[in-house]
């Protein structure tokens, strides 16, 4: 009995020794937790010469909810958010090309190709109508694909999107006017602990490991985020004249104090919205539902809930 004691207390050692040494797999253990809490599971399709990773879970026979990322993130953005749908939705979050799991040709992330690439994900998918989240410029490809593709699209709901000229600079606008670095772009350990600060009010808690992990795969993509960044600049495509396009019902919800994106981007988006919901979050950054996921599903649920056919 002691030597089986003895042997489990070194399993538990070694198992705990390994987590602690070794960020990627502590990350992946918290990731699946989450996953676990969340009814996901991970998946991949490919599309064309794409492969596409994604989270799905929930019925499968019920309404499609597919959330879609903003840059430099991917589709654990959505695990905490997501976990308070899949007892009712068929829920989808999906790696971007060119983020996440996903394949990262060389070729064109500039939204409009980005909401292509979706639509056809979707069709291989099977799926005739959905609701459509995204978050920055997960919402401006969302955006732009309900007004291309408005009869597929039961509802839309756009945090803090990206594609609108704001009556008022954001903090990054200036930044980028002034010819700074982007600090959306991480290349150095304190640049990814200034963009936690940047993009929330209060970042979220985690381990010193993983946020050391998470640093260094930021700074690995450093010079693919450059690119896509870039490309998201030079083939830029305005929301403005597409919003009148959209048919489906449209929550628009922000965060009062992103310095990503201006919250007055509302005031130019909600005349031009034909079923405008909007919802502003006090004290709250740019990503809504990684800061508070559960205020932020409340909010998405009334939203679904008073759109309900």
């Amino acid at each position: 009995m002691k030597k089986l004691i003895f042997a489990l207390l070194l399993i538990v050692l070694g198992a705990a020794a390994t987590l602690y040494y070794s960020p990627a797999t502590l990350l992946a253990s918290m990731q699946f937790i989450e996953r676990q809490r969340a009814g996901l599971s991970s998946e991949q399709l490919t599309v064309g010469d794409l492969s596409i990773h994604y989270y799905q879970g929930g019925p499968t026979a019920a309404q499609t909810i597919l959330m879609v990322h903003g840059f430099g993130a991917n589709k654990d953005n959505w695990l905490r958010f997501a976990r308070h749908f899949t007892e009712r939705y068929n829920v989808i979050a999906v790696d971007l090309p060119g983020f996440g799991d996903s394949s990262k040709p060389a070729a064109s992330y500039d939204v409009g190709t980005q909401a292509e690439r979706i639509a056809a994900f979707t069709e291989a998918l099977g799926i005739e109508q959905l609701h459509l989240i995204g978050n920055s410029m997960g919402g401006h490809i969302s955006a732009l694909y309900a007004a291309r593709y408005p009869k597929q699209v039961l509802s839309l709901a756009l945090l803090d999107n990206a594609g609108i000229t704001a009556p008022e600079k954001s903090e990054l606008i200036q930044i980028l006017e002034r010819g700074d670095p982007n600090p959306l772009v991480v290349k150095t350990p304190e640049e990814f602990d200034r963009l936690m600060k940047f993009i929330f009010v209060e970042p979220p808690t985690l381990p010193a490991k993983v946020t050391q992990h998470l640093a260094e795969k930021s700074i690995t993509n450093s010079a693919h985020n450059e690119q896509v960044f870039s490309q998201l600049i030079s083939r830029y495509i305005p929301l403005e004249p597409e919003l009148g396009n959209i048919e489906a019902p449209t929550l628009v919800l922000w965060g009062d104090q992103d310095k990503v994106l201006h919250v007055f981007s509302i005031e130019v988006m909600r005349p031009l919205l034909r079923r405008p919901t909007v919802v502003i979050m006090q004290v709250c950054g740019h990503a809504p539902m990684i800061e508070r996921p559960t205020e932020t599903a409340s909010h998405y649920q009334a939203f679904l809930d008073s759109n309900a056919n």
